[in-house]
């Protein structure tokens, strides 16, 4: 979709209710004259199929047996990725996958309407943390019936890990595997001065991401270099389908539509997450300064410089003491940029973003949009808390539509409770730099929600009420106060 239409429907997030807060069948299925069954079955696949209607996708040929609506993104055999949040196997949190992943009937009921489109290759992958076992998330969420029963009707697909590490457990000291997948397999993109990291680059050797060796993103991200290593499935690409859990986040408050491109890229020792240090010395690891923690970070560093094995995971357990220590003095044991005050990773997000907008198969940008971007954000049951991997249940009740992720996690942040220019994540999307994200403004996205437009600051959390931040970000991100009913605006309806 190009031209004005495209103008249009980038200013546009669609809206649409579920049935009910949870995943599973419909009591009475609803009528569906364009699916092989003629019905949809299921709680994700009627929201979806609303949600689409609303957006106007192919409207004139809406209820009949020739609607087409993805059809507007995907012409006949081209390629398109599937990218959901697959970002662990286990919640640690204990309250299990719905709240953590993107659901499997919401894949299936997009991968639905993508069969549609007549596509001549789709891949469904993800590059989820390296401790994860992608074979046990893959079994729990149903994963390989559900490519089993596309590929007996007659569509191309297959399932991809994205990732060139695994470690065999979550923790430090678990072997690690290297090379899961050859280099061939990665367009490595260098955005020198252009990137949003660079005005940090001169504390460079600061950056950090969990369980990486600091020497290896130093190789990646110093001054005038800023490099990335991107699927090449997702470059040569015509269209990308992003399709978010939407949850909080310990480090950029929210994850949704900007933060799941993460899970594009091969190695995450390209990616800092955040500065080692706390702010008072120049890092954002944490607020002010503690010596305690210095001492858990530096103890961290060695055993992330270390080989897998005995004194790595003795390193970590000492960290882990020191962390505890902490604690005991009155101190909260966060690391790792766990707060409001993280000024690294919104910059590392809307970098990929940039790429997947922009990027071309020879590591380049071009000067214009590469390829289609589609976000279709699972918050049927989302996920609150202590986020991306300790998430607790939300059942929201909702799913979301959109072409530009900035629009829609504007969006998203309002329909959690939260202020969206207190997110840097979410407010930095809309900033003036070349290779732009949005090039609107935030006053221009308009909310379609089935029973008229809204403009994105009247939209309410559906219930009213804030979800529960973060720790690090608890009354520095919310509207109101959290659990307080939200004046104004309104609620979702369709």
């Amino acid at each position: 979709m190009t031209g004005r239409g495209f103008d249009v429907i980038e200013r546009q997030v669609v809206l649409a209710r579920s049935e009910r807060p949870s995943y599973g069948s419909l009591a009475d299925p609803v009528e569906a004259p364009e699916l092989a069954t003629g019905r949809a079955f299921t709680v994700a696949l009627e929201a979806l199929r609303r949600l689409l209607a609303a957006w106007g996708l192919d409207r004139d040929r809406a209820s009949t047996a020739a609607w087409n609506p993805l059809g507007a993104f995907i012409r006949p055999g081209s390629r398109v990725v599937l990218k959901p949040n697959w970002v662990s196997h286990h919640n640690q949190s204990g309250a299990g996958l719905e709240c953590l992943v993107t659901h499997p009937s919401l894949i299936e009921a997009v991968l639905e309407y993508v069969a549609l489109a007549r596509p001549g290759e789709v891949v469904l992958g993800d590059a989820p943390v390296q401790g994860c076992d992608f074979a046990a998330l893959i079994a729990a969420c149903g994963v390989d019936a559900l490519v089993a029963r596309f590929h007996t009707r007659g569509l191309n697909i297959r399932l991809a890990d994205f990732r060139r590490s695994v470690r065999a457990g979550p923790a430090l000291g678990a072997q690690r595997r290297e090379d899961c997948r050859g280099p061939e397999q990665y367009v490595l993109f260098d955005l020198g001065t252009e990137s949003l990291l660079e005005p940090l680059s001169a504390d460079a050797a600061k950056f950090r991401v969990t369980m990486y060796d600091p020497r290896l993103l130093l190789r990646a991200h110093a001054p005038g270099r800023h490099q990335y290593l991107i699927a090449r499935e997702v470059l040569e690409a015509d269209v990308v389908i992003n399709l978010p859990k939407l949850k909080t986040h310990k480090k950029a408050c929210i994850t949704g539509a900007l933060k799941n491109l993460v899970g594009v890229n091969g190695n995450k020792e390209y990616l800092p997450h955040h500065r080692k240090g706390g702010a008072a010395s120049g890092g954002d690891c944490y607020p002010g300064r503690s010596w305690r923690k210095a001492r858990a970070e530096d103890l961290l560093d060695a055993a992330n410089r270390r080989q897998p094995g005995g004194v790595q995971a003795l390193l970590a357990r000492s960290a882990s003491l020191a962390l505890r220590w902490a604690r005991l003095a009155g101190e909260d044991a966060d690391l790792e940029g766990s707060w409001y005050g993280n000024d690294t990773v919104w910059r590392m997000c809307l970098d990929l973003q940039r790429i997947l907008r922009y990027g071309r198969a020879d590591g380049t940008l071009g000067a214009a949009p590469q390829r289609s971007v589609v976000t279709i954000t699972d918050a049927i049951v989302a996920g609150e808390g202590e986020g991306p991997l300790a998430s607790t249940p939300r059942p929201a009740g909702f799913i979301t539509g959109a072409v530009s992720p900035a629009a829609a996690d504007w969006v998203h942040a309002r329909l959690m409770g939260f202020d969206p220019r207190r997110i840097p994540l979410v407010r930095e999307a809309f900033g003036h730099y070349s290779y732009a994200l949005a090039p609107f403004s935030p006053s221009e996205i308009r909310v379609l929600d089935g029973a008229g437009e809204l403009e994105a600051d009247q939209v309410r959390p559906p219930d009213g009420r804030c979800f529960r931040p973060p720790s690090g970000w608890s009354g520095h991100c919310e509207l109101v106060g959290t659990g307080d009913p939200i004046p104004g605006g309104q609620a979702l309806v369709a």
